[in-house]
C-alpha cells in the first residue's frame, strides 16, 4: 500500500499525544527520587525503588506491540485504543501520587503509572511506521523528539514556575512531607496526559489493514491471545534483523547512563553545590528545584534543536549524528562537578530577569544528546523492520532500553554505588563515560540500503 506523505501540521497533530506521555515521564524523572526521600527512603535504596519503570516496560511494551499489530477496529483503529487506555490510567496515577503516605504506596503507584505510560508509548513508535512513508521517518521521529523535549521541559519547570511566580511557597508541605508544588505539578500532568492524547485520537485516522493482514487478524482471534502473543515475540527474537542486533550496545550504555542521571542528579547537585545530602534542609529543596530547572533546560534544547537535526541527519547520516550527540552529552556530564550555581552566564529578560548560572552548561550538552536518543536509533531501526511487524519489533526494541535500566538498578544498588565511594557525584561521572561509549558503538551499525 502506497502511503501518502503528510504535511507538517498533520505530522504534528498525529504526534501531539506524545507530549502528554512525556510530560508524565518528566514528572517522574525530576521528582520521584525526592518523593521517596521525603517519605523516608535512604540514598542507597533509590535504585531499587525505580525498578517499576524498566520492569513494566520490559513486560508491557512487547506484549502491547504484538497485540496492537493484531488489532483492528473500523471505528477505533489499531494503535489509538492503546493511547487512550494508557492515558486514562496514567492520569489517575498522577493524581494519586502526591497523596502517598509511605514508600510502598509511592512505589506501587509508580508501577501503575509506568505500565500505563508504556501502554501509550509503544504504539506511538509504531504509529510513525504505520502512517508515514519511509522518506518521512526522520521527520516523524524528530517531531516525537520535539514533543519529548517540550513535554518534559514543562513538567520539569512546573514546580519552579509555581514557586518563582509566588503561586506557592518553597516551604509549603502536605501532611506526608511532600511539597505542595509537587501536588499541583502532578495534577497538571494528569490533565496534559488526557487532553493531548484526545487531540491525536480525535483528529488522526489510521490506515486499514491489507486484505492479507485482515485475514491474519481474523485468524488470530480464534487462538489464545496470550499464547499467540508469546509465540509471536519468540519468533520475532529468532528473526531479529542484523541492524537491530547491532543497536543493542548503542542503546545499553546511554540508557544505563540516563537512569544513573535521573536517580542521582538531585543528590549530586545537593552534595556538589551545597555540601549536604540531608533531605530536611532547604538546600536539598533547592537541589530538587534546580534538578527540574536543569532537566527542563536540556529538554528546551531538545525541542529547539530537534528540527535543526533533520538536515544534519540527512547530510551526516543517523549513526554519525548519534555518535556526535552522545559524545557531547558525555563530556557535559563529566564537567558537571566542576560547575557552580553562583557565576551568572547571562540573564533572560523575563519576570524581572532569570539568571542562568554556570551549572546550566552541562544541560545544554544533554539537550543535544536527548534529542538524538529520542530519534536516531529509531530511524536506524525503522528501515530494517519487516512489514507488518512494526509494533512487535518496536516493543522488543524497548527492551534495549529497559534491560539496561534493570541491570543499572541492581548493579548500582548492590555493587557500583559502594565501589564508587557511595558518592552520587561519581555516579554522574560514570553516566558521562557510558554516553561516550554508546556513541562509539553507534558507528558500528550497518543499515540496509533503502529501496
Amino acid at each position: 500500500m502506497q502511503k501518502k506523505a503528510l504535511n507538517f501540521w498533520q505530522i504534528i497533530t498525529m504526534n501531539f499525544g506524545f507530549f502528554g506521555v512525556q510530560f508524565s515521564f518528566g514528572l517522574q524523572q525530576s521528582n520521584m527520587s525526592a518523593i521517596y526521600k521525603y517519605l523516608g527512603a535512604e540514598e542507597s535504596e533509590l535504585p531499587l525503588l525505580w525498578l517499576a519503570g524498566p520492569v513494566t516496560g520490559l513486560i508491557v511494551q512487547p506484549i502491547v506491540g504484538a497485540i496492537s499489530d493484531g488489532t483492528w477496529s473500523p471505528k477505533f483503529g489499531r494503535r489509538k485504543p492503546f493511547f487512550l487506555v494508557g492515558a486514562i490510567i496514567a492520569s489517575l496515577a498522577l493524581i494519586a501520587m502526591p497523596y502517598s503516605n509511605a514508600i510502598w504506596m509511592a512505589a506501587g503507584l509508580l508501577w501503575i503509572l509506568d505500565a500505563a505510560n508504556n501502554i501509550a508509548l509503544e504504539p506511538y513508535r509504531a504509529f510513525i511506521s504505520d502512517k508515514l512513508p519511509e522518506k518521512q521517518f526522520s521527520f516523524g521521529f524528530l517531531v516525537q523528539s520535539f514533543f519529548t523535549g517540550l513535554g518534559t521541559t514543562l513538567a520539569n519547570f512546573t514546580p519552579a514556575i509555581l514557586v518563582s511566580f509566588g503561586v506557592l511557597a518553597l516551604s509549603d508541605k502536605m501532611d506526608n512531607g511532600i511539597p505542595v508544588y509537587t501536588y499541583w505539578a502532578f495534577g497538571i500532568g494528569a490533565a496534559a496526559s488526557i487532553v493531548t492524547i484526545l487531540i491525536t485520537v480525535l483528529t488522526t485516522s489510521e490506515y486499514p489493514p491489507t486484505p492479507e493482514e485482515l485475514k491474519e487478524i481474523e485468524a488470530s482471534k480464534k487462538e489464545n491471545i496470550l499464547v499467540k502473543t508469546i509465540q509471536d515475540i519468540v519468533i520475532a527474537f529468532k528473526e531479529m534483523p542484523p541492524t537491530m542486533k547491532q543497536l543493542i550496545p548503542v542503546m545499553f550504555f546511554p540508557w544505563y547512563a540516563m537512569f544513573c542521571y535521573w536517580q542521582y542528579l538531585t543528590s549530586a547537585l545537593s552534595l556538589s553545590l551545597y555540601d549536604t545530602l540531608d533531605q530536611s534542609t532547604s538546600f536539598f529543596n533547592q537541589a530538587q528545584i534546580l534538578t527540574g530547572n536543569l532537566n527542563g533546560t536540556y529538554n528546551i534544547i531538545c525541542f529547539m534543536i530537534a528540527f535543526a537535526l533533520i538536515p544534519i541527519a540527512r547530510k551526516l547520516g543517523a549513526k554519525q549524528l548519534h555518535f556526535l550527540s552522545l559524545t557531547i552529552g558525555g563530556i557535559a556530564l563529566l564537567c558537571m562537578p566542576l560547575l557552580n550555581d553562583t557565576e551568572v552566564l547571562f540573564i533572560i529578560p523575563i519576570a524581572g530577569g532569570i539568571k542562568v548560572t554556570q551549572i546550566y552548561l552541562f544541560s545544554f550538552g544533554m539537550g543535544i544528546t536527548w534529542a538524538s536518543m529520542m530519534a536516531m536509533p529509531y530511524e536506524m531501526l525503522a528501515s530494517s523492520i519487516p512489514k507488518g511487524k512494526t509494533g512487535i519489533y518496536m516493543g522488543i526494541f524497548n527492551m534495549f532500553i529497559v534491560v539496561p535500566m534493570i541491570i543499572q538498578i541492581f548493579s548500582v544498588q548492590y555493587f557500583v554505588y559502594e565501589l564508587l565511594g557511595s558518592n552520587p557525584i561519581n555516579i554522574i561521572l560514570l553516566a558521562g563515560v557510558f554516553l561516550i561509549l554508546g556513541g562509539l558503538f553507534s558507528l558500528r551499525v550497518r543499515q540496509p540500503i533503502s529501496e
